[in-house]
């Protein structure tokens, strides 16, 4: 079988081979090949020592102890700007469950592929031009067939390093492989071993599923094995539950089938996760059982929840904000005939116009993953018309065609919190009606406003701040309840 090898590895190849060491692909790569797939990376295995590629390769660097050489290329392909090579090698035990005690140097391409994790990854291809591929352990046989197994004993290899409990489920979702079942038995034997890893790499693995065309069917993997517990054990919380009249599915259920469409829509990652959790605080809220149960402010709580989720996996602090922040306001209610322009501009300033597509397709999930047919139906198209009608219209101070600067000129007053007071009020009232922002009407009322005391002036910046949109308001909690969504 011919494959495409880009020249950069080739040369590389030829690099070793012409002074005697032996040069070949592996891993990863050699698999994506086979299956036709364009490999993230490339991965050359040699036996030609550290120092020895060193020598070979000066624009190269060595820090590590696995025995693997960065080399650096003049691809400008990103993936192979940058190539390891790896010298052929043996792992001791793996006492931590995460890191082999020793490395040894390995003799032939063989020992060095029996340390590989599962048969698909320990494939490797000569790369003195022939193209043979290096195949002791059945994996090629095994991805025909669309099977995930070991290397060896499934126990030994599995409890080596826990991770590999996570790297199975990716694997079989990525490639939509059947595990083999005495590697599906250690997996479930062993489940518990995933504490003991690093939180940072369970939630890479986490998001390298989440990110696959697969991802439903890799979180339902993951509860299969029991590792979801280790994971998002929340999740698990919505197992059985049932909801009410509205909804066919679990809580459970409706989490993973709105994953499913973000994926099939391949949406971000951000909105894909937002989605597996938009209900996870369900459980925690739910009143009564049958048609006519509730869930009452299960998006709060649930938002709260998602803080603590990521947190706990290690996400970035601003990605987790704005997931929770999908999740606080992934339930509103919009009614044409209802919601006035000015209930819009409430809403995009509560939400915020960076967020508010990315909500929109929390939206369409939850929809869909309620078992509905439409994503977007007509009342969402219209508040989508709605936003755009408005987007230019005064929502924060920044928009107010006098600065505070402006207010202390106008006001002939000092720094200090009349000043905020002030453009509270003005920002209100400019969002009932935007005709207001006009820089002469803002003087004047700047005029007015400033010759109320301070106190009086706070309590009408306090009640400013808390008026609602009517997708958040009374009209909303009436729906609410007779939705029993609340």
């Amino acid at each position: 079988m011919k494959f495409e090898v880009p020249k950069e590895i080739k040369e590389i190849g030829n690099s070793l081979q012409k002074v005697g060491y032996e040069a070949y692909l592996v891993g990863g790569c050699v698999r994506d090949l086979i299956l036709n797939i364009e490999p993230k990376d490339w991965d050359v295995a040699t036996n030609a020592k550290p120092e020895e590629i060193q020598k070979l390769f000066p624009d190269s660097v060595y820090e590590n102890q696995f025995g693997t050489v960065a080399v650096k290329t003049e691809s400008e392909d990103p993936k192979l700007k940058i190539v390891e090579i790896t010298t052929f090698r043996l792992e001791g035990k793996y006492s931590d469950k995460r890191h082999p005690d020793e490395i040894k140097f390995a003799k032939t391409i063989e020992e060095d592929l029996s340390r590989r994790d599962f048969t698909i990854n320990a494939l490797a291809i000569n790369l003195s031009g022939d193209g043979e591929v290096i195949d002791p352990y059945g994996g090629g046989e095994d991805l025909k067939n669309k099977i995930l197994r070991t290397v060896g004993n499934p126990e030994e290899r599995l409890t080596e390093d826990a991770l590999r409990l996570m790297r199975a489920v990716r694997f079989a979702t990525e490639f939509d492989l059947q595990i083999e079942f005495e590697t599906r038995r250690a997996i479930l034997k062993h489940a518990g071993l995933l504490e003991t890893i690093a939180k940072e790499r369970v939630r890479d693995e986490l998001i390298k599923i989440i990110l696959t065309p697969r991802a439903a069917q890799g979180i339902i993997l993951l509860e299969e094995l029991d590792l979801l517990r280790y994971v998002v054990s929340e999740l698990r919380e919505g197992l059985g539950v049932g909801q009410n009249k509205h909804h066919i599915y679990t809580v459970f259920e409706h989490n993973v089938r709105a994953l499913d469409y973000t994926a099939r829509k391949n949406y971000s990652l951000l909105v894909r996760i937002a989605s597996l959790l938009h209900d996870v605080g369900k459980p925690k809220v739910k009143a009564g059982d049958g048609p006519d149960s509730t869930f009452y402010n299960h998006e709060v709580v649930g938002a709260k929840m998602t803080l603590k989720i990521l947190d706990n996996l290690r996400f970035p602090k601003d990605f987790t904000e704005k997931v929770a922040h999908l999740v606080r306001h992934h339930l509103f209610y919009y009614n044409v005939d209802e919601v006035t322009p000015a209930g819009v501009r409430r809403f995009l300033k509560r939400v915020g116009p960076e967020s508010m597509d990315d909500l929109f397709k929390v939206r369409e999930a939850d929809r869909i993953g309620s078992g509905v047919p439409k994503a977007v139906p007509y009342k969402l198209r219209h508040l989508q018309f709605m936003l755009e009608k408005v987007k230019n219209d005064p929502i924060s101070p920044k928009m107010l065609k006098v600065s505070g600067e402006d207010v202390m000129e106008i006001a002939q007053i000092q720094p200090g919190p009349k000043v905020g007071y002030i453009l509270n009020v003005l920002l209100e009232e400019a969002i009932e009606d935007p005709k207001l922002n006009e820089r002469a009407i803002l003087e004047k009322r700047v005029h007015e406003l400033a010759e109320l005391a301070v106190e009086k002036l706070k309590k009408l910046s306090e009640k400013a701040k808390e008026a609602k949109d009517e997708a958040q308001g009374g009209i909303e909690e009436e729906m609410k309840k007779k939705y029993y969504v609340k």
